[in-house]
């Protein structure tokens, strides 16, 4: 632990850093004129190593960003320059609050103050928190024609999420509201795109451009796409699930994931492992976007996943079923 005089030391080296960077980003943000006026408040409890920075206007989106370096928070101007004072661990964005961990070199009862008037100063001077990248998305045809396959410039989700209709997208919102178009079947999202079925009430050429621009406004917006707890659950599930796999069935989900799936992505579609019969040497499958009800999945899974399960790992299959083809 530091003495109080190096402390001191450290906090006034690390203001002085501080206001220089926001001088530079304040030069570069001339053009921007705020008419907001910044309040910003300090929630800190003595030993804890987190601070929550409170503000009277809305400064991030609904959905919490995570920067745990200065690296993570391009993009980001004023999260950058958090991370310039020595004592910044991680930044938490959120909709109207900034959550600070810090370093164990000195208290926050030392610092939020000062903090506090630095981004204060920051914000009502014009500098920005985040740079907004536009967002684009455009529509892609699949080899299934009753899917469209909608992607965007970032990324959407870290595991992929399928649903079948809007009882079950309770736990995306981007889901639900789809789901209100009356002409979509189902929904599958994954990275970054979503493969969206519809029925045959209405033609592509006639819907595509509605969908593909309210999908762009909701990502731009911020909206969640799905809520984090539930891929919390989903991630430990298949955690879980894993464990309980034999060595071939590890071997045969690491080949459809390095092999299978990236080729299929493409067409916005996905192949997910379901079991294996040891006696029958039978692979099931389920077929995921774009892949489910496509008129070619059977030639994909007789030629292509069949054939190279068998060549990789010869004598132990002899067919492959999708239970949903």
């Amino acid at each position: 632990m530091f003495d109080a005089k190096y402390k001191k030391i450290i906090f006034k080296l690390s203001v002085n850093i501080f206001k220089f960077f926001l001088s530079i980003n304040y030069f570069y943000n001339q053009k921007i004129q705020t008419v907001k006026k910044y309040k910003i408040t300090a929630n800190i409890k003595k030993g804890d190593d987190k601070a929550q920075f409170l503000f009277n206007h809305i400064i991030g989106y609904k959905k919490s960003q995570f920067y745990k370096n200065v690296d993570d928070a391009k993009g980001a101007p004023l999260i950058q320059q958090l991370f310039f004072l020595p004592f910044v661990k991680s930044v938490m964005l959120e909709e109207k609050c900034l959550i600070v961990e810090r370093f164990n070199i000195l208290e926050w009862e030392e610092v939020a103050d000062e903090v506090c008037q630095q981004l204060e100063s920051y914000l009502n001077n014009g500098g920005s928190i985040i740079e907004k990248i536009p967002t684009t998305v455009y529509a892609e045809s699949t080899p299934n024609p009753s899917v469209m396959k909608f992607v965007a410039n970032k990324s959407l989700v870290s595991k992929s999420f399928e649903f079948k209709n809007i009882d079950e997208a309770k736990t995306s919102p981007l889901a639900q509201k789809l789901f209100h178009f009356p002409f979509i079947k189902e929904i599958f999202i994954n990275s970054n795109y979503i493969s969206i079925t519809k029925y045959e009430i209405n033609s592509w050429d006639e819907v595509v451009m509605e969908i593909r621009e309210f999908v762009r406004s909701f990502l731009e917006e911020g909206n969640t796409i799905i809520e984090e707890s539930n891929q919390l659950k989903r991630d430990v599930k298949n955690a879980s699930g894993l464990k309980n796999l034999n060595a071939l069935e590890k071997q045969i989900i690491s080949i459809l994931k390095e092999y299978i799936q990236p080729a299929v992505a493409s067409d916005g579609g996905n192949i997910e492992f379901d079991s294996y019969d040891s006696n029958k040497k039978s692979v099931r499958v389920i077929l995921q976007g774009a892949c489910s009800g496509c008129p070619s999945s059977t030639l994909t899974l007789k030629n292509g996943i069949e054939t190279m399960l068998k060549e990789m790992m010869p004598g132990k299959i002899e067919n492959v079923v999708a239970l949903n083809g």
